[in-house]
């Protein structure tokens, strides 16, 4: 059961209006890395998980959140666009060089959204299920959510640095704060998860049936040779399994492949003869 209060999180009110800040919060709002992708990852997972009561309620307390998140953001651009010189900024943006300072405020938000926000990225592609991993495996999916929230604060960063206003960077900070949080909190989930499965995923698949000769060998295929002094080259692997090596000049394994001719096209073969020939084809093929 999910229930929805009318306060916010946290405080969502910029010093004045502002199309263009409304424009590049989308991205954080409905990009690939924004808060509707982590909304929708942390709560899927959550759904999906089998017994391990602590991750799913890890999961699901995060992915809730997230919904404030997106509550957060979605007000501040209804605010940045309220009351926003829309006719101005358009008449500016007729100016070539004005216009390619600008980049004008995303035609979308006058035309589609009623001077609200949507569902969509800064260029006003529409937030895509693709977006999210969900893979049943709790540390392949940890792994990803430290990818989603590192790319998240990373966007929150450069935005809260392109802003001047106030109100904005007061709900970007607040928001760069979670997100600190979401990443510490998934890197300690990792590894403890890695504790108690060893680090390569999935854990449960036997190492005798994988070629192990190559498990811990880094092959050199492209020009010089300088990822050979890095620690995945040297020493024992990180799994504990064996011991890195580096191959500075690898040869192919097997020999050219050779196939058999393609069998003939039907288009390109009389049906009279097709059909004569032993074993045929079924009738619906022609």
């Amino acid at each position: 059961m999910f229930y929805h209060v009318k306060e916010l999180q946290y405080q969502a009110k910029p010093e004045r209006p502002d199309p263009l800040m409304a424009k590049y919060l989308q991205e954080l709002l409905g990009g690939q890395a924004g808060e509707i992708t982590v909304m929708m990852q942390y709560l899927f997972q959550g759904f999906n998980v089998r017994g391990n009561g602590k991750y799913k309620d890890l999961l699901m307390d995060t992915g809730t959140e997230e919904l404030a998140h997106i509550e957060m953001l979605a007000t501040m651009i209804a605010r940045l666009l309220d009351g926003a010189p829309v006719g101005d900024q358009m008449a500016a943006a007729e100016n070539p060089i004005i216009g390619a300072i600008l980049g004008g405020m995303n035609p979308q938000h006058a035309i589609v959204s009623g001077l609200g926000a949507m569902p969509s990225d800064s260029v006003g592609n529409r937030w895509r299920a693709e977006y999210i991993a969900a893979s049943g495996n709790l540390l392949a999916d940890m792994r990803s959510n430290l990818h989603a929230e590192s790319h998240s604060r990373l966007q929150a960063v450069r935005v809260y640095e392109m802003s001047t206003d106030r109100g904005v960077k007061d709900m970007l900070s607040w928001l760069i704060a979670r997100d600190t949080m979401h990443q510490n909190q998934w890197i300690a989930a990792i590894q403890e998860l890695e504790a108690q499965e060893n680090i390569v995923v999935p854990s449960t698949f036997p190492r005798d049936l994988e070629k192990r000769e190559v498990s811990h060998v880094l092959f050199n295929f492209s020009a010089g040779n300088e990822s050979a002094t890095g620690r995945w080259a040297n020493g024992p692997s990180m799994d504990g399994e064996g011991t890195f090596q580096y191959v500075e000049n690898p040869v192919p394994l097997a020999p050219k492949p050779k196939l058999k001719p393609a069998p003939p096209y039907i288009h390109d073969t009389p049906p009279s003869v097709i059909k004569g020939q032993a074993g045929g084809i079924p009738p619906s093929m022609y």
